[in-house]
């Protein structure tokens, strides 16, 4: 939040735009029905050319009808009067990967269904659309004193809830979803449509879809055309249906056309969707404890592991394609991080929320309810830190970055079931379990596994308190640590776990046969007591703290939306249907870099290195960029845009989601922060936060030009809203 405090001399100064927004107009994450009073005078100050009501209605067809939750983790749009879906290919990664074969490598070589018929089904793939949202404070806080204790004001919330959901008269696939704002200070209903029947229709090969891969991942420049489709199926009557191959394309209240004019620097922008997760009030000791602990901690682990992951990689291309993926993963958030902790120092962000308390605590009288909850929160963070930092160091070590110990939770589930119900629990349970460990060997390499837990192992005694270090872990008298390598290396080597061959015989064996052997089992002992601490000495502790900074946290929520009325608070981020805008610009990060805000295809060329898994470019393209076939697609110059940047404040979730122009147009699709801008989640800052979009007209290039797909933009409605051409 954009908070122009500053401290000088003891005494506080404070800048004219303190209580402005305008400086940070790409900030915020604000919820579509209140656009009306919070909002629109702003966004057409900016250049906006819609009312609230085109974008939020109830009464008539508006941009929400278009804007989906695509699985419920990603953002998706319709993008024609038949149900067409646009997304990010890494959210139907999943859906994509699934229709694959060897001898059908979707992945690698692409999709594009001819016709309907085509069209591919995703079981268990759903697209959730927003009817319309209620404002159910006063009922979900029925009840609610300011005296209460958290575990008691939470149960009452829950019940009120229960009731509220009890009072909606709805059709068998409508769901109502409820969830707090502002910490639990406020309570709206979401009341959805849920199709069940959705479609791959296309997707790019991943030399496009996810061109740059590892190395570009929240950077920028980028030259990824990260998109994909699908379509969304009803009933002969248009409302949602299981799948069957009778029904038919849904029929939408609303579409996005497409803008074939581009965009210029300084352009307003519009992101609508289903961001994740934020949390931009909380207080600085939080703050401090993310920059200074948690996130050193996570991304040393995270180095380490990935170090000796690329060093067994580089070696070995097998070892590579069986270890892609999981590194990819690992990689991410510990890019994100870096990004995040760096953002925050170079901005900051402590300062301004140490100037922001300090006004805070000024404008508190004497008698305010709110005059310990700073002190409160202070004094709650310290005492979790130690709990919290260890948190961190077992969920990174024995569930993330070492692969067969994060299986033992699942072998535990099947022995805690067998406990409890004897062969009857167990046989329930053994498929989900022997399933999982069907696909864990095939990408699985006990060496590299061995190796990284020992080098994790130091860094845990290192860096958590003594006594939550596993009595196998502790070191002698004299601070000597025992060999980890030892350790670990005669645990892999006796345990049934580190062989595909000896878990197949295992499961192949009576119920009580096998769970004798699993509790005598090195690895699954080893790994239970270390639980059992943990669950008993860090989570406990942490998760009975956690609730305590949660009730404090809402009352300063609660807190700074009285204190200052002047402030147009937006709620943190939690799913629900966001609208965030701004304009098209580039940044500059560090001292002499400034990045302009367009990509071109020229160069994804620059970066073309044959045969690589990250910059390959297929020999189609090739064609098309030295003939300049580009099509209608191309800008004035003449280039073809691949990428642009705006500074719009987005998270995950906004994966997929549609940026919009002044007029309701779409111009590309959102799939990445950059980044120097990745700390937006705590604190959002002009300067280097920018999200990072696929123009468009690079989309419907690839579709018509590179996979003569044209029929699928024959479907879309074509606009020129600058030029005022013929719709097309």
């Amino acid at each position: 939040m954009n908070r122009g405090l500053i401290l000088k001399a003891g005494q506080l100064f404070w800048i004219c735009i303190f209580f402005s927004f305008s400086l940070f107009g790409g900030e915020g994450m604000w919820l579509p029905q209140l656009l009306k009073a919070l909002n629109e005078k702003e966004m057409k100050s900016m250049g906006m050319k819609l009312s609230a009501d085109d974008i939020y209605s109830i009464n008539k067809g508006s941009l929400k009808d278009a804007i989906v939750h695509f699985g419920g983790f990603c953002t998706s749009e319709i993008v024609s009067p038949n149900g067409l879906l646009l997304t990010n290919h890494h959210c139907g990664y999943g859906q994509i990967q699934s229709h694959s074969t060897v001898e059908n490598n979707l992945i690698k070589n692409g999709f594009w269904a001819k016709n309907y018929k085509e069209e591919l089904p995703n079981e268990g793939l759903t697209a959730t659309l927003i009817d319309y949202i209620d404002d159910v404070t006063e009922k979900a806080l029925l009840g609610v004193t300011p005296g209460m204790n958290a575990g008691d004001r939470q149960s009452l919330i829950e019940s009120n809830i229960a009731n509220i959901r009890k009072s909606y008269s709805l059709e068998s696939y409508q769901q109502v979803v409820i969830r707090p704002f502002y910490d639990g200070n406020q309570y709206f209903a979401f009341v959805t449509t849920v199709f069940r029947d959705v479609r791959l229709v296309g997707a790019p090969p991943e030399s496009i879809g996810k061109f740059g891969s590892d190395t570009d991942n929240w950077v920028w420049p980028r030259h990824t055309g990260d998109f994909s489709l699908f379509r969304i199926y009803a009933g002969k009557d248009n409302k949602p249906a299981d799948y069957s191959p009778d029904n038919v394309p849904y029929v939408p209240k609303h579409f996005l056309p497409v803008s074939m004019d581009g965009i210029e620097v300084g352009d307003f922008t519009m992101v609508f969707g289903f961001p994740g997760k934020t949390n931009q009030y909380l207080p600085a000791s939080a703050v401090n404890q993310i920059i200074t602990t948690l996130n050193p901690a996570k991304i040393t682990i995270r180095d380490k592991a990935l170090k000796i992951t690329d060093k067994y990689m580089r070696a070995d291309e097998a070892t590579k394609i069986k270890y892609a993926a999981k590194y990819a993963s690992i990689a991410n958030y510990w890019k994100k991080w870096i990004g995040e902790s760096q953002g925050l120092k170079q901005t900051n962000a402590l300062g301004e929320k140490q100037a922001f308390e300090a006004e805070f605590t000024r404008r508190l009288s004497a008698e305010s309810p709110y005059s310990a909850v700073l002190l409160d929160l202070n004094r709650l963070y310290q005492e979790i830190e130690p709990y919290a930092l260890a948190n961190d160091y077992v969920s990174e070590i024995l569930f993330r970055n070492v692969d067969l110990t994060s299986t033992i939770s699942s072998v535990r589930r099947l022995v805690n079931e067998y406990d409890k119900k004897g062969e009857s629990g167990y046989l329930e349970m053994l498929p989900k379990v022997s399933g999982m460990f069907d696909n864990f060997y095939p990408d699985f390499d006990a060496k590299i596994d061995q190796e990284k837990l020992t080098a994790l192992l130091d860094l845990y005694v290192k860096g958590v308190a003594p006594s939550f270090i596993p009595s196998g872990l502790k070191g002698t008298s004299s601070g000597k640590n025992p060999d980890f390598s030892i350790i670990v290396e005669e645990m892999y080597n006796q345990s049934l776990f580190s062989s595909s061959q000896k878990v197949s015989e295992l499961f192949e064996q009576s119920a009580d046969i096998a769970v004798k052997k699993i509790k005598t089992d090195p690895l699954y002992l080893w790994v239970g007591d270390w639980l059992d601490l943990y669950n008993r000495d860090i989570l406990t502790p942490y998760t009975t703290l956690k609730k305590e900074i949660d009730a404090k946290q809402a009352l300063y929520t609660k807190a700074q939306l009285e204190l200052f009325p002047e402030i147009r608070f937006y709620p943190d981020a939690n799913s629900t249907l966001r609208v965030t805008y701004g304009k098209v610009e580039g940044y500059q990060p560090k001292d002499a870099v400034t990045y302009q805000p367009v990509t071109y295809l020229d160069g994804i060329i620059e970066k073309y290195i044959p045969g690589d898994y990250e910059f390959d470019v297929q020999p189609r393209m090739l064609e098309l960029y030295n003939s300049k076939n580009f099509g209608i697609y191309a800008d004035k110059s003449g280039k073809l845009p691949v990428c642009f940047i705006g500074s719009n404040h987005t998270t995950g979730g906004n994966s997929g989601s549609p940026a919009i122009d002044a007029e309701g147009n779409l111009i590309g699709l959102n799939f990445d922060r950059v980044w120097e801008g990745t700390m937006s989640d705590i604190h959002y800052d002009v300067s280097i936060c920018r999200n990072i979009m696929v123009d468009v007209r690079y989309i419907l290039w690839v579709i018509d030009k590179y996979a003569g797909a044209g029929h699928l933009v024959s479907e879309m409605k074509l606009t020129h809203p600058k030029t005022g051409k013929k719709k097309r």
